[in-house]
């Protein structure tokens, strides 16, 4: 399992067990488990992204959002799986995630072509990434295990931002 370092620091691989030894909560299991298919669902708009977008600023801030969730997806997998916890398919039922898309959402998405689907893409990104703040919310006060809480963190900065720039490109179009 590769274990990121601090900032500056090389990345390193230890064993499944070394990486399990850090208390943990079920607050730190619920959201990893969540934020698993959470991402996987990111990852489909942006595959409809890189098809149907007319933005190239669009298509890149997809491609930066399937670089960064598509290797989340693998820690968190490994992290639960060090645990000996269930590791949750992409495909389970997204149940009441904060966030998610509705299946007519994504399938008006998926219909979508040109500058209306940029405009979908957006404003879906943009409340998929809110939610995906509100499910890392808890981790600040109830987290307990490093890796969980570094990975919580990882997901507001990386996400806020990103909703700042969709934002941005949204009052654009």
């Amino acid at each position: 399992m590769v274990q990121g370092g601090a900032p500056g620091e090389a990345a390193e691989t230890v064993s499944s067990s070394a990486a399990a030894t850090d208390p943990w909560t079920q607050t730190d299991a619920d959201f990893v488990s969540m934020m698993i298919p959470h991402h996987a669902q990111a990852l489909e708009m942006t595959r409809l992204a890189k098809e149907h977008a007319v933005d190239p600023e669009v298509v890149s801030l997809a491609e930066r959002i399937e670089a960064a969730q598509g290797p989340e997806i693998v820690a968190m997998s490994g992290w639960l799986d060090a645990r000996g916890l269930r590791v949750p398919r992409a495909s389970d039922p997204p149940h009441t995630m904060a966030g998610m898309l509705t299946p007519a959402q994504l399938s008006e998405l998926g219909k979508a072509r040109g500058e209306r689907f940029d405009r979908l893409f957006l404003t879906g990104m943009i409340q998929h990434h809110q939610g995906a703040l509100k499910m890392a919310e808890p981790m600040a006060s109830s987290g307990s295990d490093a890796q969980a809480i570094e990975m919580a963190m990882d997901v507001e900065a990386t996400q806020s931002v990103e909703i700042e720039i969709m934002e941005k490109l949204l009052a654009s179009h």
